[in-house]
């Protein structure tokens, strides 16, 4: 069982490694397509934010490749500059995808405020799970390794609950491009959902991993238990 376990952790773990080529892929490759519309992605943010009564929330140019978020702390968009200054069919996809962000935290949508809830206690049970694990399985202390695993649970059910958060935001962004007229051909919706598809599998195939690894701690557990 442990090492059917390990042969699907590492599938899971190469499933993660493709995902981040995929999304990084898609976004170069639709990046290439301007947008019908002509918009920017902070064009279109500014646009359904301020559409949806959030007028408030503003759009910030931040540095780096898909480093777009939305920081429901301080309540604004960051787009990264690839993304803020373009009308690439990629850049608009993204843009619209944080903005759902921005929509689910005002209707407060039930699993984006669990997920903010859970925040501040998985920061702190996800970095100390791996030191609780490896001193408990080092010094056969099955009672640091019990505590590890059910705080590694913790992190594994953030990720479980980020799914619906992200494939929600996606779902949102691809109806209003398409009824606000951001996206006007079957190509572009097509460029969209490869995109949006994309970014939702890394998070899928990371919650997978997490999973995987989370089984393999469970029984390496029960197996240490049965030896004593």
């Amino acid at each position: 069982m442990n090492l059917l376990l390990i042969v699907l952790s590492l599938a899971a773990f190469a499933l993660t490694i493709w995902a981040q080529f995929r999304v990084k892929g898609s976004f170069k490759t639709w990046s290439r397509y301007n947008a019908s519309s002509g918009a920017t992605g902070a064009e279109v943010a500014r646009h359904i934010l301020d559409r949806n009564g959030l007028r408030d929330v503003p759009v910030e140019p931040v540095p780096g490749s898909l480093s777009d978020h939305y920081d429901p702390i301080s309540r604004v968009v960051r787009l990264s500059e690839p993304v803020y200054y373009s009308h690439s069919v990629a850049s608009v996809a993204v843009a619209a995808h944080e903005c759902g962000h921005a929509l689910q935290h005002k209707e407060s949508y039930g699993a984006l405020v669990l997920r903010h809830r859970m925040f501040p206690v998985v920061n702190f049970t996800s970095g100390v799970a791996p030191f609780l694990l490896l001193a408990g399985f080092i010094f056969k202390a099955m009672g640091l390794v019990l505590i590890g695993i059910i705080f590694f649970s913790v992190a594994v059910a953030f990720q479980l609950v980020t799914l619906p958060v992200e494939f929600n935001a996606s779902s949102r962004a691809k109806q209003i491009l398409v009824s606000d007229g951001f996206i006007r051909s079957h190509e572009e919706e097509h460029g969209v959902n490869k995109v949006l598809n994309a970014a939702a599998l890394t998070y899928v195939a990371a919650a997978l991993y997490s999973v995987m690894e989370l089984l393999r701690f469970v029984f390496m557990f029960l197996g240490s238990s049965d030896d004593d």
